[in-house]
């Protein structure tokens, strides 16, 4: 279609309503036109130069540029459109910038190479050669070459014959010129020769006079004696091969055109997957053939592959292979997939910007003027194409269809397209189909991973489909490639009508294979670090669900993943969690991974409902089920039910499975929170490592007004969790350590949270990043502006269901208050605290208010069991105040 707003004949016969226009959807694509542009200037200017030599057979080659891109994604059309707007200026997209030279010395040619035109190779040659004869004048070298083919390959039928029963004299205008400049070829031949009756005889005769002159150098065949390789083509058996080779003619007649008819072609091979495969080169390496013998010709190659012409394993399948010969060509350096260098010749055609899709189809279907899809609607279809455009034409076809019925097309109505697949797998392999749909069930995936998820035994198709342009790299992530999205929803999806088609058998054969794979590359692979914990589980999680697999591996992960606590999303519940129950492990042990991961960004009320589901379920293996209990022991403390929380901890402790030390922790710390301590203290030192000992200490100390012995236990922790690689556990203690040392040194406690925003930077720890806001605000404890993020602080916890550190909230504030010597302030946060506390977990706040500002217990208080006594804990949080006050002054 040559004009921009050319009726599309699918959409026109896809309605009786005659006042929906349907036109053709260019969108954009200026960064392939840019593209374009850089190759063609730079082409002109090295055939300008004077070192160019059309016969030189030996420099590399800079004359291509190739645009691949997965089926569908519109190569066809931006071909086309190069085409034109090389043609005729008034043919270029508004979007596409003017380039700097003139495009009237440019002769633009395309050839469909698709097997659906029948195009041959002799067709090939014959469209280059029919948009030259539009110079009016013949090409004598070439000329001669080509009606000696002609005579031997088609005797007796004219060549206009043929030209007009293929259908090219009304391609190429100019194509009834080329009989009777054939015609002149030989006649300037036969008069050089003093041979005038061989013209229209035969051209044998002809020609092998004509190799004579040419090996003896008379001076009467001077014109052709410059192109030193005419003789032996002319003596060579005129078949194939020879036709190809005789292009070099072709381009040595070019070059010795008058400087003022002086043309560049630019010839545009489209469809170019279908010269062949990696077995059977055989029109490829001829139409190599003309690229390299015509280096003053420029070519843009548009195809669904790579060309791999730069790779020096196929040096033996075509004539040119190599870096050296193809420098532009040379594969992409890891991570530059679609970005590709200013050098570089070989281009991704990617998706569609959000924009350019709403603007495809808007303009594809539209009624006086306006989109026929509302916005709303081509919103919701531009967001599940992914940019691809093809799925944004079935999805207007399937809005016609829908509209036929009397019904409005809603969002539902667009999902997967059977089109899809059949488009995608068309010009694979068998092997190459097994391992496409293999790999649709991976996120990620790597060539050796997607041969062990097919089962097959050798890596070749593996490699041959990560060539593929629906195949996305990466090559600096865990496992390299994935697959297109919205191709990998078709085939996991949509209806496959395809042959070889996969049975519900077939696809949960290769999920267990999957699962098995991930399962090795996660205990045996060679990175053993979380980043290869969290990918396996993220796949693997989503197989055992989706297909009802056995757990496996995949307890050992969750327990690897949550000791930590560090908590990256993994899989996602199914759509319908909220109202389904339960069925399988795999579905509960999703359900709770979830249920933890978003305990950092929701109300820890909600994680207790969704645990207690869990656990209620029954479905969980036994060392699973104490996880969820131990986590909802965990939610229960956090939102103040202290009661259950014990009872949740002694339950995990009881069973001396591998959350025991983590349960036995979480009895110490609530004797710590019911003022019990000594008791919390004795536990402390039981607990080890595993109990994480150091950060229980701390908790102890800093409560006794003793933060510095806190900090060195906090900082002891924080290397412990440093050898063990628990980069959550070290940024738990080093948010504590700069909240006890924001109350002795405030400078130090600036490089304190400094480090502590490093270590939180990359992590999900709601709670610990409060915590060092808190240790902010005790540092900045006696600064005017204190109140207002005191204020926004409440509000978070609010939200987050965090009511267990609201209590430590407060108690920053008392300190800044008792700092300021403000008491009616001091006493209504005292007030709160009381009513926060309620003389249960976290009472003993209340007391180090009141020794903050060494003021009196309430008559009714009950006083909470410290280590060395209440005048000694009183003195030493009251000398704390003091110390705060004679910085502030000294500061002034």
């Amino acid at each position: 279609m040559g004009d921009a707003v050319a009726r599309d004949l699918r959409m026109l016969f896809g309605a009786n309503d005659r006042s929906v226009e349907a036109g053709e959807a260019f969108t954009n694509r200026q960064s392939q036109w840019q593209s374009v542009v850089a190759a063609l200037t730079d082409h002109l200017q090295r055939v300008a130069s004077p070192a160019f030599d059309v016969e030189d057979l030996a420099s590399a080659r800079h004359n291509i540029l190739v645009a691949h891109g997965v089926g569908g994604i519109g190569k066809s059309t931006l071909s086309r459109k190069i085409e034109a707007a090389l043609t005729h200026s008034g043919s270029r997209p508004a979007q596409w910038e003017a380039p700097a030279w003139p495009i009237e010395r440019l002769l633009p040619v395309r050839v469909d190479l698709s097997r659906s035109t029948g195009v041959d190779f002799e067709r090939v040659v014959l469209s280059i050669r029919l948009a030259l004869a539009a110079l009016g004048r013949p090409m004598p070298a070439f000329d001669l070459a080509l009606r000696r083919h002609w005579e031997r390959n088609h005797p007796g039928e004219p060549i206009e014959e043929y030209l007009r029963r293929g259908g090219m004299f009304s391609r190429f205008t100019s194509a009834v010129n080329l009989p009777s400049q054939l015609q002149s070829a030989m006649a300037d031949v036969a008069q050089a020769l003093a041979m005038p009756g061989t013209v229209g005889g035969a051209v044998g005769q002809l020609t092998t006079a004509l190799v004579g002159a040419l090996r003896e150098r008379r001076q009467t065949v001077r014109a052709l004696a410059g192109c030193t390789r005419l003789a032996d083509i002319l003596e060579a058996e005129p078949d194939l091969e020879t036709l190809s080779f005789a292009t070099h003619l072709l381009a040595w007649d070019l070059a010795q055109l008058p400087a003022e008819q002086q043309v560049t072609p630019v010839i545009l091979f489209d469809t170019f997957e279908d010269v062949g495969d990696r077995t059977n080169r055989d029109l490829e390496r001829l139409l190599q053939r003309v690229v390299w013998l015509m280096p003053n010709a420029m070519f843009v190659i548009t195809g669904r592959n790579r060309l791999q012409w730069a790779e020096e394993g196929l040096q033996g399948q075509l004539d040119w292979a190599g870096p050296a010969a193809w420098p532009g060509l040379i594969p992409h350096v890891p991570g530059s997939r679609g970005h590709s260098a200013p050098t570089a010749r070989q281009i991704l055609i990617g998706d569609f910007s959000p924009q350019d899709r709403d603007e495809h189809l808007a303009r594809r279907l539209s009624r006086d003027g306006r989109p026929l899809i509302e916005a709303d609607l081509r919103r919701a279809i531009a967001d599940r194409s992914h940019g691809l455009p093809l799925y944004l034409d079935l999805a207007v076809m399937r809005f016609l269809e829908i509209r036929r019925t009397g019904r409005p097309p809603q969002p539902d109505d667009f999902g997967d397209f059977p089109a899809l697949i059949a488009r995608t797998v068309s010009d694979l392999t068998t092997d190459e189909r097994h391992v496409l749909r293999s790999v649709a069930l991976l996120d990620a995936f790597s060539v050796s991973l997607a041969t062990e998820v097919a089962g097959l035994a050798h890596d070749a198709a593996a490699l041959r489909l990560t060539e593929r342009p629906f195949i996305r790299d990466e090559l600096t992530a865990l496992w390299p490639f994935h697959l297109h999205e919205v191709v990998r929803s078709a085939i996991r999806h949509a209806e496959d009508h395809t042959d070889d088609r996969w049975s519900p058998q077939d696809w949960q054969r290769a999920a267990t294979r999957a699962l098995t794979a991930l399962g090795r590359e996660f205990s045996h692979g060679p990175r053993r670090d979380r980043a290869m914990l969290i990918g396996c589980l993220r796949q693997g999680l989503r197989l055992a669900r989706d297909f009802g697999l056995e757990l496996a591996w995949l307890t050992e992960a969750a327990f690897q993943y949550v000791g930590d606590s560090v908590w990256e999303p993994l899989a996602p519940p199914a759509h319908d969690h909220e109202t389904a129950a339960l069925q399988t492990p795999a579905q509960a042990l999703v359900e709770m991974l979830s249920a933890l991961a978003r305990r950092q960004r929701e109300h820890r009320g909600r994680t207790v409902a969704r645990l207690t589901d869990i656990i209620d379920s029954g479905l969980l293996p036994a060392e699973l089920h104490e996880m969820a209990v131990y986590y909802r022991a965990k939610a229960l403390r956090d939102i103040g039910q202290s009661t259950d929380s014990r009872r949740g901890y002694q339950q995990v402790a009881d069973g001396g499975g591998r959350l025991a030390p983590a349960a036995r922790r979480g009895l110490a710390q609530a004797a710590r929170l019911a003022g019990d301590f000594p008791t919390a203290f004795a536990a402390a030192q039981t607990l080890g490592w595993e109990g994480r000992h150091q950060r229980v200490l701390g908790d102890v100390w800093w409560l006794q007004g003793e933060p510095a012995r806190a900090a060195a236990a906090y900082l002891a922790g924080r290397s412990e969790a440093e050898q063990h690689a628990k980069t959550g556990e070290a940024a738990h203690n080093q948010a504590l350590r700069a909240l006890a040392v924001a109350f002795v040194d405030p400078s130090q406690a600036d490089d304190e949270l400094d480090l502590a925003e490093q270590l939180l930077a990359n992590l999900d720890l709601r709670a610990t990043t409060i915590n060092a806001a808190i240790a902010g605000l005790i540092r900045d404890a006696g600064s005017p502006a204190l109140d207002e993020r005191v204020r926004v602080l409440r509000t978070e916890l609010d939200v987050a269901g965090l009511t267990s550190m609201t209590p430590t909230l407060e108690l920053a504030a008392a300190f800044h208050q008792a700092v300021l010597d403000d008491h009616d302030r001091l006493s209504t946060t005292v007030s709160r605290l009381r009513e926060l506390t309620g003389g249960r977990d976290y009472a003993y706040y209340v007391d180090i208010a009141c020794f903050m500002a060494d003021l009196p217990l309430p008559a009714d208080h009950t006083a909470p069991q410290w280590l060395d006594g209440e005048q000694a804990t009183r003195a030493r949080w009251h000398d704390l105040v003091s110390s705060r006050r004679e910085v502030l002054r000294t500061s002034r």
